[in-house]
Parts: C-alpha cells; structure tokens; sequence
C-alpha cells in the first residue's frame, strides 16, 4: 500500500542464525557470489498501459485481531484497512507532498491553527450512502472519546481540539498549538460511516469484522486462519476518475509458516510476498523460480529492537541495558542471517535520512566488557550462577510470536550468550494477538518486535512519557530531557532545527538504551511476472500502480 503516516506495529522477520563463543573471534561470513543479485530490480513496468481485471493473490504471515481503522495498531490490519477505507489526503509516492484524495482541496490558517477541507461529493460507502463532512467529524470525535481504544493514534490529535462542520462538504479542524504534522496525521485520518458504527460499542463493534468504508474494496469473505478476500467496491468515486483499482479482488492467504508460504507462491498461487534473506538467496534464486517471478530488494523505514520494560527492577539502570546490548553480536546477524541485506543501527531513526544522527555508532559486541559493565552496577553471582542485586535475580522472559517461530532462533542465541555471563532468559513464544495483548497491558519483561517509520517521524508516540500507560510507548521510557526535546521539535517547522532536536534525541536514546536496536533489514521480495506496474518509491511499493495485462490475466473469467 502507499506509505502511510502512523508509526505501525510489526513482527519481526527474523531466520535461522550462528552461535560463537564469548569474546572469540568468528570466522568471515562465506563469500556469496555478486551474481545471486544480478537479477534483482528496483521496477518492472514494461510499456503496457493498464488494464482492468484478475486477482491479486497476497501473503499475510499472521492474521490481524480486527479491522478498525481507529483501534487497530499492526501491520497486518494495515494491509487491509489501506483498501477498505478513505482518507482526506494522499501523499505523491515520490515527492511525499501531500495531495487531493476525498478532499479535492485545503486551506491553512497563517498561524497554522485552522485546516479546512472541502471534500468530494460524489464520495458513498461501499453500503451506498454518501459520505460527508458529519462522518469526518464523527471519525475525530471517536479518535478524540478517551473511552476508544486508539491512544497509539490520538497522540497525534492532542493539539487538535475541535472538527466544525461548516456543511455537508466542509469540515474545520481548529488546533490549540501549531505541529508540524498537523496536515499530514488529520490528511490521513480514515473516514469512517457514522451510520454503520454510531451505535453500539465501538471497540468491540461488528462491523469490525466487517468493515464498511468508502475506499476502493470491500470486504467480500473473512475465513478466519485461512484467507481474506476483498471485492471491489462499486461504489468508488475513483473508478471514473482515477481508473482504479485494476483488480477485480484481492485476495490474501493467511499461513503463518514462511516454508508453506514459498510452497504456495512457488505453484503460482501468491502472486507477490516478502521473505527472509535466507529463503531469497537460495529458494528463490534458482533459474526455475526466477523464470516465473522477478526479485526486489530494497530498503524501506523499518527497524526491529528488543524492548525493554523499564518497570521492572533488573532494567532500571542505563547500564545493565547497555551490557544487555554489548552481548548481542548485531553484526553477525547482519553477515550470516541478512547475507549483508540490512544495516545495524543504533537508534530509532533511519540511516540516509536527515533525522538520523550519523556520529553515533552502534555499542558493539563485547561480551568481556558487558561483564565487567554489570559488576560495577552492583550485579553479583549468586549460589546457583545467575547474577542477583539487591536480591532481585537476572531471569527474565522474552515475548516472540509463535507465527514466527524463526524468531526464537535468535533469542536462543541471546540465551546461551546471557548464560555465559549469569543472566537467564526464558523464551516466550505466543500467538501474534496475544503478544499484543501482553504489551497492551504492559506484562512482559522483553519483546521482540519492530517499527515501520514515517516519512516525517515524530517520536512523541513511542517515546514520550504521556504515552507510557496507554500509548505506544510500552516499555515505560521516562526521560525529562526527551520529553522537552520531542515537544520542541513538534512545533519546529524548519525542518533544519528539527532535525538538530531529534539529533539530541537519539544521543539521549544512545545513553540510556531503552531499546537494544537491532537493525534495519532490506525488504527482499519476490513477484509473478504477469503483476505489471511495480516501482519502488522511496517509502517502498505502492500495490495501487499494479495491474496484470489482459492477455495474462488468471481469474475471474
């Protein structure tokens, strides 16, 4: 889908891995031919206009608990919510400018206070009732109804203190002070039917299940643990004006096991899905699969991290995090399990982009220091070997997704390196929403997760301390300097100040290490030949350009 602006909880991707010894210096990772690359594209857009029909056959690794534009918070509800339902804005893919969609046009106020925005009137929701200004006020009042369960998004609003509707066409947003992302967060907001989700409770609506937007499909079937398919919606303003969407239905599989996944695209029946490095140098890299598919590889805004909860006694003090970073070995991840397609980094914004604070390097791997780094922070050995303080022992559990069972690869690695220096690690793995679940109510030790960056970032959601109890910032990070540092540079709109303010946050998220970063992986996949129009923007892909030509199409006929 089209990049999009909030911050989005994702599972992490991760494969098989290498043990080493403590403090032993590993071998070089095994030299790989330049050749296994050679065929990779950054586009496949061969002189065809195009065409309208066939099915597009996606890949979901774990299922979404509920499609709600407002409460949903992962990845997987993105894929479909981005479909299903309308914003007021679009961004240019390229330029990342802010351009019409629902809303044929917007004013500012001069102080930046007031946004207006005329919408469209030939908009209907897939029910065919027309959407107007009274559902985009009826959007933000729920955002806005502490009693929703949307704290992950509402930290974006806090400043926006009204939506006026000055007719059935014209919705007024009035702010209490300026932000920088006023226009893009309100642009984004997905307009929701207040006659569909007006009545009853709309945490635990229905329609959840079923969603009624006015975007260009609708939900057709939702088998749970096997598919989601969306049909076109008939009623799509775009269809006249923009010619979209192409495709009659999208249709995606729903199998958590990455191996059953290739099987199924190998045999032609996903047409487009990502994979771990490991799969895409070697199963994907044979002639047979590459005369049916076309490889990508490219990097997109998206970091994983350990979290952890700061809550808890044996995390509390910056340096035992920075010992827990020192014995995880970040580079060999990189050279055997990426095969070099992905960055170590060492804070939460992206390398090559102006946020990123390019002086600071990541803490490396030394177990021998995180040793003598725990000693003086008051951890001492216990009868049994496992370090202890203050009588609290260092074991502690780790949260990964049972739908990823790769993932307790790595921490298993991590285990046996804590080990050699007395910390117990237990590893637990869970169905992806009841991983949610734990985090949403803050009872875990560590997770595994990761975050996918807007082309703007504001940390404010995942670090500011507001956002602790109920918000994205799960680990329970409190920081005063931060906290002043996020709020300047949300009302900075000269983006070089801005930057200098979110170059003094990363150093501050570099001494304190409330997350041990991991890295930023490249996306690496694969597409059937016959998906045409695919180009890779600087935020990644945008499904919306792909179309299959009419000679080439599968299904629906």
């Amino acid at each position: 889908m089209n990049a999009r602006t909030k911050a989005t909880l994702a599972l992490i991707a991760f494969v098989c891995v290498i043990a080493v010894g403590c403090g032993q210096q590993r071998e070089a990772a095994p030299s790989r031919s330049a050749s296994d690359m050679d065929d990779v594209l950054t586009e496949y857009m061969p002189d065809a206009p195009p065409e309208r029909g066939d099915w597009l056959m996606l890949h979901l690794s774990a299922e979404m608990p509920h499609l709600n534009p407002l409460t949903s918070s992962d990845a997987y509800a993105s894929e479909a919510l981005g479909w299903v339902f309308d914003t007021l804005l679009d961004r240019d893919p390229v330029t990342m400018e802010s351009i019409p969609n629902a809303a044929v046009s917007w004013e500012i106020s001069d102080d930046h206070l007031e946004y207006t925005f005329h919408l469209r009137e030939d908009i209907r929701f897939s029910d065919g009732v027309p959407a107007t200004a009274h559902d985009v006020k009826f959007t933000y009042d729920m955002l806005m109804n502490p009693q929703v369960d949307a704290p992950h998004l509402r930290s974006y609003f806090n400043d926006v203190v009204d939506c006026e509707v000055l007719d059935d066409h014209t919705a007024k947003f009035t702010c209490s002070k300026p932000y920088y992302r006023h226009l893009v967060m309100i642009g984004s907001l997905y307009i929701m039917p207040r006659h569909i989700y007006g009545e009853g409770d709309f945490n635990n609506h229905p329609n959840n299940r079923a969603p009624v937007g006015s975007g260009m499909y609708v939900l057709e079937e939702w088998e749970t643990g096997q598919r989601i398919i969306l049909s076109r919606n008939p009623h799509y303003w775009g269809q006249a004006e923009k010619g979209l969407p192409h495709f009659d239905k999208i249709v995606y599989a729903i199998i958590t096991d990455d191996n059953t996944a290739f099987q199924v695209m190998s045999r032609g029946d996903i047409d487009f899905m990502t994979m771990p490095a490991e799969t895409f140098m070697r199963r994907a890299n044979t002639p047979r699969f590459k005369e049916r598919f076309n490889r990508f590889a490219y990097s997109r805004p998206t970091y994983n991290y350990i979290g952890w909860n700061l809550r808890k006694p044996m995390f509390a003090d910056k340096e035992t995090r920075r010992a827990l970073t020192m014995l995880l070995d970040r580079e060999l991840i990189r050279d055997e399990i990426y095969y070099g397609q992905a960055e170590v980094i060492s804070g939460n914004f992206m390398p090559d982009t102006p946020e990123h604070n390019s002086a600071i390097t990541p803490v490396p791997f030394a177990p021998d220091e995180a040793s003598k780094l725990l000693a003086a922070s008051g951890w001492k050995t216990g009868s049994d070997g496992i370090l202890e303080r203050d009588g609290v022992r260092f074991r502690f559990e780790a949260g990964t997704t049972i739908q990823n069972p790769v993932a307790e690869k790595v921490l298993t690695v991590y285990k046996e390196e804590l080990a050699r220096v007395g910390i117990e690690l237990v590893i637990r793995p869970m169905e992806w929403a009841s991983l949610l679940d734990r985090v949403d109510k803050r009872e875990f030790d560590a997770i595994l997760m990761s975050w996918s960056m807007p082309p703007d970032p504001d940390p404010y959601q995942v670090w500011h301390s507001s956002q602790a109890d109920a918000g994205s910032n799960y680990i329970g990070f409190i920081h005063e300097e931060s906290d002043r540092v996020i709020e300047a540079a949300r009302v900075e709109f000269d983006r070089d100040k801005r930057v200098a303010l979110y170059h003094r946050f990363q150093e501050i998220l570099h001494e304190e290490q409330p997350y041990l970063f991991l890295l930023a992986p490249k996306v690496l996949a694969a597409a059937d030949k016959r998906i045409h129009g695919i180009r890779v923007y600087p935020f990644g892909m945008d499904q919306r350009d792909w179309f299959v030509p009419a000679a080439m199409q599968r299904y629906g006929k």
